[in-house]
């Protein structure tokens, strides 16, 4: 009987490391084991891994060796328990065994196992490695059936995992992540994500905000007025300013303007200025990153479907839309940067009107729909379906906005704040 006894135990204890294990190996991070075996190393990161490629085998390996142990012990028991109790025995072993594998070979090595899954699964990652290499010709024959089986009812066994799907599994687990510590790089990852969302018109910096030069200006005041600006690369127009006909780079020019000692006649702009890049608004920010890699480039113009101009974009441009606002000392006050946005009292905000709603809801963590417009000053007038006069008021999504300044049809200046829900 005491061997018997010895043997359950043994048997209990098996249960529990096989429910242990099957918990930790499916919720332990496979970025985590990724990381481990390639940066570290690690052997068993690279069992974990290897295990995870053939989930079914893994699963189907791990219940196989759970429910010979379980009814290993639960016959075992009922054996003793009979030759102590006879009939009654029955139902002794039942309440027992079922208490005994609920508690001790269930619930206790999950929740352990789910607290610490990394730590677990590489502790025991060779000795489910072996359990699955003896049980894989069990499995493989548990497989063969169940496949048949499921071809005979004609149920569908096949598992075709979509793009869309791994997209929204990846923003799952990004948004998963609540840690405060960790927000500025879960803002940027989703923003890697959005990259194919959005298009270079909505980040692009607007016509109306175009530094560029006429063509046919003095050189000598071109040098002048390249040399006093702080662009690294300036549009050149001819005719008119939607007319871009070239880019002259700052670092040629000025290059150029030093060999020639002053004498300005020995300059030849045309052969100083680059082609333009035109690149259409709809072109999505995940391809025109590619671009600006693929061509080396920094820097292209924008034009809608009809070849008129709509503005520039820049590699920086579309590197802020992942890292948040880049400026440095040749940086200056632009209406789309983040700097457009002053804090005030009462948890209200002076913002100017062309301050990007994705910008926005970056820095002061609001949800503000940005499907409709790209401003803030787009959104109110959308909304608002008029052009708002100065100190009118609008309440929408639960966010409130004063009109401060217009210019002509233009809202430049407005004040918001997010309303304190009611409970």
């Amino acid at each position: 009987m005491w061997i018997s006894i010895i043997c359950i135990i043994i048997l209990l204890i098996l249960a529990a490391f096989f429910s242990g294990s099957e918990t930790a190996i499916t919720a332990a991070s496979p970025a985590f084991m990724h990381e481990k075996e390639k940066g570290e190393g690690d052997n068993n990161a690279k069992k974990i891994n290897k295990l995870n490629k053939d989930q079914e085998k893994l699963i189907g390996s791990i219940l196989l060796g759970n429910n010979v142990v379980n009814i290993l012990a639960t016959s075992l028991s009922t054996s003793v328990l009979i030759g102590l109790f006879g009939a009654k025995g029955v139902a002794y072993a039942t309440f027992t065994m079922t208490i005994l594998i609920l508690v001790f070979a269930d619930i206790l090595p999950k929740t352990y196992a789910i607290r610490n899954a990394n730590k677990m699964a590489l502790r025991f990652a060779p000795a489910i490695a072996f359990a699955v290499y003896i049980f894989s010709p069990f499995v493989s024959v548990l497989q063969w059936i169940v496949k048949n089986t499921l071809k005979l009812f004609k149920i569908n066994n096949s598992s075709i995992i979509t793009r869309d799907a791994l997209i929204a599994e990846l923003r799952g687990a990004i948004t998963m992540q609540d840690s405060k510590n960790i927000k500025q790089e879960k803002d940027m990852l989703k923003s890697v994500l959005d990259l194919e969302d959005l298009d270079v018109y909505d980040v692009m910096n607007h016509r109306k905000n175009l530094f560029s030069i006429n063509i046919d200006t003095p050189i000598k005041k071109i040098v002048e007025t390249v040399t006093n600006s702080p662009y690294s690369r300036v549009p050149l127009w001819k005719e008119r300013p939607e007319n871009i006909v070239g880019v002259v780079r700052t670092r040629t020019l000025l290059q150029a303007a030093v060999e020639c000692a002053g004498d300005y006649k020995k300059l030849d702009l045309e052969e100083l200025i680059t082609k333009p890049w035109f690149i259409l608004e709809t072109t999505s920010l995940k391809d025109q990153l590619q671009a600006f890699r693929t061509k080396r480039e920094h820097f292209a113009i924008v034009v809608d479907e009809y070849g008129v101009l709509q503005g520039i974009v820049t590699l920086e441009d579309v590197l802020e839309e992942i890292v948040g606002d880049i400026n440095d000392e040749t940086d200056i006050f632009q209406s789309t940067d983040v700097i457009g946005i002053k804090e005030e009292e009462a948890g209200s905000y002076m913002i100017d009107g062309q301050v990007t709603i994705r910008d926005l809801n970056r820095k002061l963590d609001w949800d503000i729909d940005d499907e409709q417009a790209a401003t803030i000053a787009g959104y109110v007038i959308h909304s608002a379906e008029t052009i708002p006069t100065t100190g009118q008021k609008f309440v929408f999504d639960n966010y409130e906005f004063e009109i401060l300044q217009r210019k002509r049809n233009q809202i430049t200046t407005l004040r918001a704040r997010k309303l304190v829900e009611k409970g």
